[in-house]
């Protein structure tokens, strides 16, 4: 079947994904000082006396009650008012449990309606033509990683024949996963970026090791390769022979005002494969976020530094059959398709499979800023890195701000902080099967805190306990472990007096326990503000033809389970 004689599926109207922003938000405001609040400092600041009125016990009998029954009605009778009944007006503290689990199943992914189901999606992509079986991911992934790259696979290789483009940027390739599975399995032409030098180097490791299987899967692959051009040969017209080159040079040789601040290469990993390369981008600052900056002139064009990062694709990977070669004037005819052809050669989608932090809201940016990009698929995750613009009250018009991007938040100055996007990353649905907090450890820090504010003064430090609880055998020595690293003597503390804190507030534990399972169910909510976020900045945009939110993984597996999706109107391929 023709592309163009494929429909898309459905999309959430500009104004739908706003307002369902709006009402999201709207809880949130109330909600959010639950998990802006710092585990650590759970009994030095009181928290629960400050924050919750039933008592803990109470919280986690409503927290754990099935839902099913009392949500189908209350969200039929819901509106925006329901919300100022979880939280008390005067002293705004949660006073209805019940209540706020139903304000957040409703305002969850799976209340809202706002999410394509992925099956939709790939029945309007693939048309008739059927799925690709072969390669086994689980030869050489673990299980989560596995279901992830075969799951996204799919959906990449069906939005990039339904743009006709073979080329992918895989930003934030970590070790090269998804894009030896894209190169290999459906013979698509992959670059991978990222910033890590241990993940290049596991991706050619990983590589080295695929190679006793290399045989096999490119057998699959160039049968694969033929049956794809016999269905693309009956579904149009013959055109003018492209031939694109195998890629053996150093891609970014050209781009002298990126290299002459970041350091970056192109290494050849299966030189018979479509994985192209990994891009290992030494950044010179921060992480791979700093990938997009805002030019001084105009906030609205990314710089130009940022976007050669299109130049990966190589200017002369078309060539024009030799009988054209020959010819030592080209007619206009003959001109414009070889414009067309070298301008089709750069066509290209971006995915991303976990891109952390501000890195999934720059791809975003870069995808909407270059015609060269003609789709995008990416899945985010570690919220807790994002950059806020209105964090610290303070703008700054040279600036790119991972949140928020929609005009309707940043009119609005939204601001979620650095814990509530921490509490973004929890896992309902893991806790749900029993997954449960670490509690434990949880509450060895929160008690820690007090000892170390009441005996050493100390209320901020730079220097954190990391792992500590994990190696440790017992609560004093947690204690101990945790002063050394802390660079705090712990010789004026007896083992007795520890325990006596230990003691003091081991029956307080299930406030922290019930705390933690409030920011939990909180978790779905501040992920959908996120994304929403994103997805209202791609409606804003006037070259998309179609974008949405697709549920992706089993979210048991892999709790950041939504994909960000946009394809490019007609006039841009």
């Amino acid at each position: 079947m023709s592309r163009a004689a494929l429909t898309l599926p459905p999309q959430l109207s500009p104004a739908a994904a706003e307002s369902t922003l709006r009402r999201v938000s709207r809880f949130l405001a109330l909600a959010l000082p639950l998990c802006r609040a710092h585990t650590v400092e759970f009994y030095t600041r009181g928290l629960w006396d400050r924050m919750v009125e039933p008592r803990p016990g109470a919280v986690l009998e409503a927290l754990r009650r099935p839902l099913a029954e009392a949500s189908g009605a209350a969200e039929a009778r819901w509106d925006d008012d329901t919300f100022s009944n979880v939280f008390c007006e005067n002293s705004e503290k949660l006073i209805n449990v019940h209540l706020f689990a139903l304000s957040a199943k409703y305002c969850s992914f799976s209340s809202l309606g706002v999410c394509t189901p992925l099956e939709d999606i790939l029945e309007a992509l693939r048309g008739d033509s059927q799925g690709t079986t072969g390669i086994k991911t689980d030869e050489f992934m673990n299980n989560k990683k596995s279901h992830e790259v075969q799951v996204m696979s799919e959906l990449v290789v069906n939005i990039a024949n339904y743009c006709d483009i073979k080329q992918v940027i895989d930003i934030g390739s970590g070790k090269g996963y998804l894009s030896s599975f894209l190169s290999m399995q459906y013979n698509l032409k992959v670059y991978g970026i990222d910033s890590s030098n241990v993940n290049t180097n596991g991706a050619h490791e990983r590589n080295r090791k695929l190679k006793k299987h290399w045989t096999a899967y490119q057998s699959r692959g160039k049968a694969n390769l033929k049956s794809q051009r016999l269905e693309k040969a009956n579904d149009r017209p013959v055109e003018s022979e492209i031939k694109c080159k195998a890629i053996n040079e150093e891609p970014l040789n050209n781009d002298s005002s990126l290299q002459s601040q970041d350091q970056m290469a192109i290494q050849d990993l299966v030189p018979s494969c479509g994985f192209t390369g990994i891009a290992t981008c030494e950044m010179s600052k921060q992480t791979e976020a700093d990938l997009v900056a805002w030019t001084q002139s105009d906030e609205n064009k990314l710089s130009e530094e940022v976007l050669a990062i299109l130049n990966i694709l190589p200017a002369d990977a078309v060539e024009v059959s030799s009988s054209q070669c020959n010819c030592r004037e080209l007619c206009e005819e003959d001109k414009a398709q070889r414009k067309m052809a070298s301008l089709k050669a750069k066509d290209c989608m971006m995915v991303g499979l976990h891109t952390c932090g501000d890195l999934a809201a720059n791809t975003l940016r870069i995808f909407t800023a270059k015609p060269e990009i003609k789709a995008v698929c990416s899945v985010g995750c570690c919220y807790h890195l994002l950059s806020e613009q209105f964090e610290n009250q303070e703008e700054c018009s040279n600036e790119v701000w991972g949140f928020p991007m929609c005009q309707y938040l940043k009119d609005k100055g939204w601001c979620c902080g650095r814990n509530a996007r921490m509490s973004a990353c929890l896992a309902l649905e893991r806790v749900a099967v029993g997954q449960m907090l670490p509690t434990e450890s949880l509450f060895y820090r929160a008690v820690l805190q007090v000892i170390i504010e009441e005996n050493y003064g100390v209320t901020k430090s730079d220097r954190h306990v990391g792992k500590t609880f994990s190696k440790s055998s017992s609560f004093v020595d947690y204690v101990r472990k945790s002063l050394k690293k802390l660079k705090l003597d712990d010789s004026k503390l007896p083992d007795r007096c520890i325990m006596d804190y230990y003691e003091k507030y081991k029956h307080r534990m299930n406030e922290l326990e019930a705390f933690n399972m409030l920011k939990v169910v909180l978790a779905p909510c501040i992920e959908v503000l996120i994304l929403l976020d994103r997805l209202c900045y791609l409606k804003e945009q006037e070259n998309i033809a179609w974008s949405g939110l697709v549920k992706l993984f089993d979210p048991v597996k892999s709790p950041r389970c939504c994909a960000v999706i946009a394809l490019k109107k007609q006039s841009c391929f």
